[in-house]
């Protein structure tokens, strides 16, 4: 492993990883979201687009070995490996202030909105808005009809999904604080973020 980095529950954070490197996104407690950003290295301006992805796969989520793109429909991240039970979604928008305030919020609560935009800052970098994210562990079944369901990720501690990076990117996770719904089971937790050599086992644990 070449460096790892603890999210903690209700924060965020930013780190850059190297074409062919790997970044891998572990649930350390079980039973929590985590919002995933990707901006190309040398333009955020360019980011990853879940539109954009699904129009390129014709699917509601990549499946292992297909790319993540950008809204310049380029190749930022591939998926690698997952050892979740596999509930992850891209329809959903990050909380933010005005959600929380929809939900009856008053005052100040923590958000994936904030979360981006402070790691982002972390790394001297800005970006106007809040791109759709990657909300891996989140479980948003889709009826018939179209109707969608808040569950409880199912996620068990120490699983784990992991993006091979196609361009040099910056790479942003946010432990999601939603404690209104049921999507963490009201108790958000905190996450990791790995970053591996291409060459090594997405299974490999060791420090």
């Amino acid at each position: 492993m070449h460096s790892r980095f603890i999210v903690p529950a209700s924060e965020g954070r930013a780190v850059k990883v190297g074409a062919g490197q790997r970044v891998r996104i572990v649930d350390l407690e079980g039973g929590q979201v985590g919002d995933v950003f990707a901006f190309a290295a040398d333009d955020v301006t360019e980011h990853l687009s879940a539109s954009h992805t699904r129009a390129s796969t014709s699917r509601l989520f990549p499946a292992r070995g297909e790319h993540f793109v950008t809204d310049r429909r380029r190749p930022i991240l591939t998926l690698a490996d997952d050892t979740s039970p596999g509930w992850h979604d891209m329809l959903i928008a990050a909380c933010d202030a005005n959600r929380y305030a929809a939900l009856g919020v008053r005052g100040y609560h923590a958000s994936c909105a904030d979360n981006l935009r402070r790691s982002l800052d972390h790394l001297g970098l800005t970006f106007p808005g809040t791109p759709q994210p990657v909300n891996v562990f989140m479980r948003i079944p889709v009826a018939d009809g179209g109707r969608l369901s808040w569950l409880s990720a199912i996620s068990r501690a120490g699983d784990a999904i992991t993006f091979e990076a196609v361009m040099d990117c910056v790479v942003a996770v946010s432990a999601c604080p939603q404690d209104l719904v049921e999507i963490n089971g009201h108790k958000p937790t905190p996450l990791a973020i790995e970053l591996l050599d291409g060459h090594d086992d997405p299974n490999d644990t060791k420090e």
